[in-house]
């Protein structure tokens, strides 16, 4: 059986948001790919389970202010990144980043869109993001907007042999 990595993300006061556990896949020069067949779940804090209706992978990529998420058809999200601080590695079983609520977005139409810009400035605000996380915060979704509409790798083809390792697979 593969290693499961408990995926835990965070707000910037230390809540915990996002969160799931998923299947260790492998690394590459991009970075760490986990992944999970269809027909499982994740959890928004500690609310009730919402179901993941198709196989996707998360790429946790080394000291970037990123991560990536490639969800299988039929799904209209092809991808989606959610800017967040450098994964960190708490252990072999455990990553954990803070959100930082900008989201990248290709819809399987090809449309690139940054969304949720009006949560990054409230959250600003609410957090007080120091200068340096927003700065890197924003350069991270500008690159991000340019590498996943150009389908820059690893937003080309880099996710289609780590998807094949959990699309089609029960849970």
């Amino acid at each position: 059986m593969a290693d499961l990595v408990s995926v835990n993300y965070t707000k910037y006061d230390g809540t915990l948001h996002w969160n799931l556990r998923m299947r260790r896949l492998g690394e590459d020069d991009h970075g760490v790919w986990l992944g999970l067949p269809g027909g499982t779940f994740m959890r928004k804090g500690y609310g009730p389970m919402v179901p993941i209706a198709c196989a996707h992978v998360i790429l946790f990529p080394r000291e970037a202010w990123w991560t990536a998420t490639f969800n299988a058809p039929p799904r209209d999200t092809e991808i989606y990144c959610d800017i967040a601080s450098p994964p960190k590695w708490v252990s072999s079983h455990e990553v954990t980043m803070v959100d930082l609520d900008l989201d990248v977005i290709r819809k399987r139409d090809g449309r690139t869109l940054l969304d949720d810009e009006d949560e990054f400035a409230e959250h600003q605000v609410r957090y007080g993001y120091p200068a340096d996380v927003i700065a890197e915060a924003e350069a991270a979704a500008q690159w991000l907007m340019d590498a996943v509409g150009g389908r820059a790798e690893p937003f080309g083809k880099a996710c289609e042999p780590w998807l094949g390792m959990v699309d089609g697979e029960r849970p």
